[in-house]
């Protein structure tokens, strides 16, 4: 069990929560949700015994597995000895074990440690560590012939999917995850729900995709009104539990200010006439009914809608036998397809299959968008009548050239746009008052996205292709992309790993597998239900 007392915790002159007692108990496993900014990772660092509370304490399981998050600290290391390295007392007797067989000659003294250190090597399961962490690589995407090599020789994503092990193993008492689906194919993040629904101990996992925290969590810690609450269920079932409390509540609030103004009004009409004992008895019961405000919640909610300034032909995009290789290697090869105006494609498939080189290779002759240097091996891509596409890569930030403000960067993409429209836009997007003024170059990650989003919303283009496009995104912002994107009435390309997003929005699917792209006419229900 962990367990927190009277925490506190501010970043500068902020408030992210006061005075917080819980506890997070075996068995159950615990979302921890907020938007950006609201303490989310802070407390879990405060849990994780890696930042030390301003005030109060927390009391910990000896077994703590933890998502790491810097992706290059173990470069030196085997990625299978990167994984062990998550059980720390077996990995301590390991290393000493070595170090005592390296030596030229053994004192008694020695070998006497050695066989405690074999007796700790037996009860920490060391004897088949290399075969468990192997399951846990394989399930989570890292194939047997990385197992050997360093990690400084991984991608970044590879990385994070090692780091993931390293977490789960050992059999840890509780496992405190932060976005562990970052970087994650969906295969992967089905794997993953399968393993954790599975877990006993406790966990507490911070995520931005609704699926995965609908599907394995029991229990909701929500950061919100300077504190943190603890709901029944998952996402879905702690917003409207919230929703409901805070709608009593705000209720409760406005029958008590009602009460008051009564009395207020009997007190101002007779306190200097007969009847001073009644007025002094409403006074008594207005200080009682006195209402404290209520704390503000955090939440804030972007306001996403994609228009068009006029609709494409029916006919969208036409591809024809388009090649794509890397040296030798056919990453796509002889792709044939027609999009019409409406239609929602969602691109699928493991990390590495060729998603994003196929986004790069429809606009690789388009104005403004084909990225520097990337040419098609053979085929052709014919776009249509009044043809207009936005583009999300997913790479945002390199989009947003620096040396400017945020309202001259958007103004920029539509120069006879109103200041008023621009303020409105961001206004939107959440980039309220002054914040107009601020330097791109300042922005955030999730920043970079909404003014990404501003872009699309003030150009309004009739084709949407987008990579990615959740990456930086809290819920809230990815729920409103969710139904933005559902009301659009223009064609959409999205890569996303997000289980929501591909099942309430995609009307095709394009699955890459086995060197090969199969075209789905349909959503991804049906899809599941052809597959299973």
């Amino acid at each position: 069990m962990i367990s927190v007392s009277n925490v506190t915790m501010r970043y500068g002159s902020k408030l992210l929560f006061e005075d917080v007692s819980t506890a997070f108990t075996p068995g159950r496993r615990y979302g921890l949700t907020g938007p950006n900014g609201s303490g989310k990772s802070t407390f879990m660092k405060v849990l994780a015994g890696e930042l030390e509370p301003q005030k109060g304490s927390v009391v910990r399981p000896r077994k703590l597995g933890v998502l790491r998050q810097d992706q290059f600290a173990f470069d030196a290391y085997r990625v299978i000895d990167t994984v062990i390295m998550g059980n720390k007392p077996l990995w301590a007797a390991l290393e000493e074990r070595d170090r005592i067989y390296a030596k030229p000659e053994m004192s008694d003294e020695d070998g006497m440690r050695l066989g405690e250190l074999e007796g700790t090597i037996g009860d920490e399961d060391g004897y088949t560590a290399e075969s468990d962490a192997a399951v846990l690589l394989d399930g989570l995407d890292i194939p047997e012939p990385l197992h050997e090599r360093k990690m400084g020789e991984l991608q970044g994503g590879q990385k994070v999917r090692v780091l993931l092990a390293q977490a789960l193993f050992g059999k840890p008492q509780a496992l405190l995850l932060d976005e562990p689906t970052n970087y994650l194919d969906l295969d992967s993040i089905h794997w993953l729900q399968d393993f954790l629904s599975s877990y006993d101990g406790t966990m507490i996992a911070i995520s931005h995709d609704r699926h995965f925290l609908n599907s394995v969590t029991t229990h909701t810690a929500d950061i919100d009104y300077e504190t943190i609450i603890t709901y029944t269920g998952g996402y879905d079932d702690m917003v409207m539990a919230k929703t409901q409390i805070r709608s009593t509540l705000e209720a409760q609030i406005a029958q008590r200010e009602k009460k008051i103004a009564q009395l207020n009004e009997f007190i101002a009409r007779f306190a200097a006439g007969t009847r001073s004992s009644q007025v002094t008895s409403r006074r008594k019961e207005v200080e009682r009914l006195q209402t404290n405000e209520l704390a503000r919640s955090n939440i804030q909610r972007p306001y996403i809608r994609f228009d068009q300034i006029r609709p494409s032909g029916k006919h969208v995009l036409e591809i024809k036998h388009l090649s794509k290789f890397y040296g030798d290697l056919k990453v796509i090869d002889g792709f044939t397809a027609n999009i019409l105006r409406g239609e929602k494609i969602c691109l699928m498939g493991r990390n590495g299959a060729g998603k994003t080189t196929l986004l790069k290779s429809l606009l690789a002759n388009y104005p403004g968008l084909a990225e520097t240097g990337f040419s098609l091996d053979s085929g052709s891509v014919f776009w249509g009548h009044e043809a207009q596409t936005g583009y999300f890569p997913q790479d945002v930030g390199s989009t947003i050239a620096h040396g400017m403000t945020i309202a001259d960067w958007l103004h920029q993409w539509n120069p006879a746009a109103h200041v008023e429209d621009i303020r409105g836009i961001l206004g939107q997007m959440l980039f309220s008052g002054e914040e107009g003024s601020k330097p791109t170059k300042a922005l955030s990650g999730g920043e970079q996205a909404r003014l990404a989003f501003a872009k699309l919303i003030l150009t309004k283009p009739n084709i949407l292709i987008l990579d990615e496009p959740t990456n930086h995104l809290d819920l809230e912002a990815i729920n409103a992309l969710n139904i933005a994107l559902q009301r659009y009435e223009g064609a959409v390309l999205l890569v996303t790993h997000d289980h929501d997003l591909i099942d309430e929005v995609a009307t095709r699917l394009w699955i890459f597998h086995d060197g090969g792209i199969e075209d789905f006419q349909g959503p991804y229900e049906e899809w599941k239900g052809k597959h299973n």
